[in-house]
């Protein structure tokens, strides 16, 4: 796994309030399907709601879905490999990689001490070759 974070999700309880408490901070930021982008240097701080983060990282309980860390790999393969890597690590695989809705592929683990990551390959997502991630333009896509 190489060290470095692509995505860092914030669980929130509701994304407009959210976004407008970034936005008022000076943040500029894409929303896309109830999710706002925000590009912060080489990676990513993204706005969810708390339920479907938590629901989509296979976990469920009081106080889960607040967070999860993401990195983005180069294929499907590589997310593969670093979930069975993390796995052997002692990570608890709480969703299996698998086809995700945008047309990526991804899974979650926890590491030990519960903190989520998400393994993602996105093709829409351009990763440059030290690993730095650019938040595509969606509004070219709409």
């Amino acid at each position: 796994m190489e060290q470095r974070i692509s995505l860092i999700t914030l669980g929130v309880a509701d994304v407009a309030r959210a976004k407008a408490f970034y936005e008022q901070l000076g943040w500029q930021g894409q929303e896309v399907e109830e999710t706002v982008f925000f590009q912060a240097g080489g990676l990513a701080l993204v706005l969810w709601g708390r339920d479907k983060l938590a629901d989509d990282a296979g976990i469920k309980g009081p106080g889960t879905g607040a967070m999860t860390l993401a990195q983005n790999v180069r294929s499907r393969a590589d997310v593969d490999e670093v979930i069975a890597t993390a796995t052997k690590a002692g990570a608890t695989v709480t969703k299996p990689a698998r086809e995700t809705f945008y047309g990526g592929y991804a899974g979650y683990f926890a590491d030990p001490d519960g903190h989520l990551w998400e393994i993602a390959w996105n093709p829409g997502f351009t990763l440059a070759e030290d690993g730095t991630l650019t938040v595509p333009d969606f509004s070219a896509t709409n």
